[in-house]
């Protein structure tokens, strides 16, 4: 039996995002542009509620790096966000990979950076949706 059953894990539940945070993510990602801006994500009883801005991160053209090393342990962060100002809101390689080591729920955001356009996924890639909530 394992040590720790990842399934049960109440960050692999997320469910909602609130409003406000939806539109500082997306804002964020518009007064970053033509760079990717990223960010994690931190949440409670399965809504994700705030962004964590890790010290660090380089944004670029086509990457933002994640400087984890400089993250406080935290059991609330649950994910990560970065957006791509190409317009496409699909995971690259590098975004999947990103995936599969950090987190349960992922958000990129993709120009214009309105209400519509952003993708949610999880740990596999997988398209999953977030409920926005007030």
């Amino acid at each position: 039996m394992p040590l720790f059953d990842f399934s049960k894990d109440d960050r692999a539940n997320i469910h909602s995002i609130r409003r406000r945070t939806l539109r500082m993510i997306l804002e964020a990602s518009k007064s970053q542009d033509p760079e990717e801006f990223g960010a994690l994500l931190r949440a409670e009883k399965g809504v994700i509620r705030e962004l964590i801005l890790l010290p660090g991160t380089v944004s670029g053209q086509r990457h933002a790096i994640f400087q984890f090393h400089n993250l406080p342990i935290d059991f609330t962060v649950v994910g990560t966000v970065h957006s791509h100002p190409s317009g496409v809101c699909l995971p690259s390689r590098a975004d999947l990979d990103l995936f599969r080591r950090y987190g349960w729920v992922h958000i990129i955001t993709c120009s214009p950076f309105d209400k519509s356009s952003w993708a949610v996924f999880d740990g596999r890639g997988e398209p999953r949706k977030l409920k926005v909530v007030d």
